[in-house]
């Protein structure tokens, strides 16, 4: 019996790019901070290590993150209705 395999459809390389959330900004910033402090650390290692930064860190300190993301999401938006446009 031949499965059928579910196309996925192809996405369009000129669609714009999803925006990032507070934490991706936050992440991308310290990443290389994190792998600085843990020589050989593994990739997981470096995820795990970033998503316990983010939970230790206060609201007040997330706010620019969070206002990145914002910025991130409103340029989306605006991208997304022009892309649809065409």
């Amino acid at each position: 019996s031949e499965r059928k395999r579910s196309t996925r459809k192809k996405k369009d390389p000129n669609a714009p790019k999803r925006s990032l959330s507070a934490y991706m900004f936050f992440a991308n910033e310290n990443r290389d901070i994190v792998r600085a402090e843990n020589p050989g650390i593994s990739f997981g290692q470096v995820g795990k290590l970033l998503g316990e930064k983010w939970k230790a860190l206060g609201a007040d300190e997330k706010v620019p993150y969070e206002n990145k993301a914002d910025a991130d999401k409103k340029r989306y938006e605006k991208e997304k209705a022009e892309y649809a446009k065409r």
